[in-house]
């Protein structure tokens, strides 16, 4: 992989705009091909804390195991850490304290004002060893830059994105003055995308008035290679398994006030009010990390491609954090922008244009809009306190976790087993021809 353009100008097939998470999965999807290939980002990926863990993890999908593992990342993310979930554990408290729950974990009363529900996913109910993996971001950063440097086709930039001059040809100008034409421009350079800009695409944004805390905890129990989520009705509050077995990452999502209060505390405060909110399932919490804290909203871009353009990842669409789909979600488009690109490329079409795109938008934007509506309708489902919704919600909880086949079907869509997969998320290949 070269590490800067070929003289002061420079012609590519594709130029990625970012190279975090979700830019370079497209380039080592794109590694080894035809198409030459250039990712702009102003400097490497950070390498994993030698000491401790990184605040920012993804929850990764089967589905997006398989990706990571077909372009070469996974053997890199393996080597360096990365933690199984073999089962999940969901439930709602309403101001339940750490005292209402017993030794063992459980929950000593079900509690009129509110009651309590819970669901359980175990792996071993669907076949798998797991449902899912969580990886720090900057695990999985590292094994991806690690992996396109085996690429030739793939040259990194190091530079800052300046202009964008869209078109049948588009060309790319960098900050300090550097021209890159493209055949294709792909913006994977966040929700505050400089390309979507450039483009003049509009976007929807919603709001959601709170912030998502993350941290580093150790707790008194081992976390059993098991997600832990309590919805509150300030927000959810989620323990997810690290490679150690008493680590755990949490991403508390809390209304704006709340949150600020939350970040107020030193790390005993801090410690008290994650007990309160989590109860002892997992025994005392014993450390906590420095905090960071991001505001959390949704977006959508009105459209996804333009003429020898596409957006990929946050650039395209934002999340709610409470189900960890954000990252799975770009995985997916990197994966199946890969997959029309190739495709086009190998039956000889113009890579960038528009009508062929299209193909890439329609395969994932209702996805995409389905998971923002399910992630915002949550925070407003489990965000009230009215008694009558909150016995529903427990009510309804607990009775999916009685029916095993409707849970199963959960399980196997959450963890990308099912829909609409791109080759390259697909444990075996199909056989028919692809959408």
């Amino acid at each position: 992989m070269n590490a800067r353009a070929e003289g002061r100008d420079a012609a590519y097939d594709v130029v990625i705009v970012g190279g975090g998470m979700i830019g370079a999965a497209l380039a080592a999807a794109l590694g080894g091909s035809a198409l030459k290939v250039a990712v702009i980002e102003p400097q490497a990926p950070p390498a994993p804390p030698a000491d401790g863990f990184d605040l920012r993890v993804s929850a990764l999908t089967l589905a997006s195991q398989t990706v990571l593992e077909r372009v070469g990342a996974w053997p890199g993310i393996v080597a360096r850490r990365v933690a199984e979930v073999r089962a999940m554990r969901v439930w709602q408290a309403r101001g339940v304290p750490a005292a209402a729950y017993d030794a063992g974990g459980g929950a000593a009363a079900r509690r009129s004002d509110g009651g309590f529900g819970e669901i359980r996913f175990e792996a071993a109910e669907i076949g798998e060893p797991c449902l899912a993996y969580i990886a720090e971001n900057s695990v999985i950063g590292a094994a991806l830059y690690e992996g396109i440097g085996r690429h030739a086709n793939i040259h990194w930039i190091a530079g800052a994105f300046g202009a964008l001059e869209a078109g049948g040809r588009p060309t790319v100008t960098l900050a300090d003055g550097r021209r890159l034409g493209a055949r294709l421009v792909v913006g994977a350079d966040g929700a505050d995308s400089a390309v979507r800009r450039s483009l003049a695409v509009p976007v929807r944004r919603l709001d959601m008035r709170q912030l998502g805390i993350v941290a580093t905890v150790h707790t008194e129990r081992p976390h059993e290679d098991t997600a832990w989520q309590v919805f509150l009705p300030t927000g959810p509050l989620a323990f997810l398994p690290l490679s150690e077995a008493r680590a755990c990452a949490i991403v508390w999502s809390a209304d704006r006030a709340r949150a600020e209060e939350l970040l107020a505390l030193d790390d005993a405060g801090f410690r008290a009010a994650l007990a309160q909110a989590f109860g002892e399932r997992l025994g005392r919490i014993e450390t906590v990390s420095a905090r960071a804290a991001f505001p959390l909203r949704l977006a959508h871009a009105d459209r996804y491609v333009a003429e020898g353009a596409a957006l990929i990842g946050d650039a395209a669409h934002v999340v709610h954090p409470l189900a960890g789909q954000g990252a799975n979600l770009g995985l997916l488009d990197a994966a199946a922008l890969a997959e029309v690109v190739l495709d086009a490329a190998a039956a000889r079409r113009d890579i960038g244009a528009a009508w062929v795109l299209r193909r890439y938008e329609r395969w994932r934007k209702g996805e995409n809009i389905g998971m923002i509506a399910v992630t915002g309708g949550f925070k407003y489902l489990f965000g009230n306190d009215w008694p009558v919704v909150s016995q529903l919600r427990a009510a309804g909880l607990s009775l999916t976790d009685r029916l095993g086949p409707a849970k199963n079907l959960i399980m196997r869509r959450a963890a990308g087993l099912t829909g609409d997969l791109p080759r390259l998320a697909r444990r075996q290949q199909a056989s028919g021809p692809s959408p």
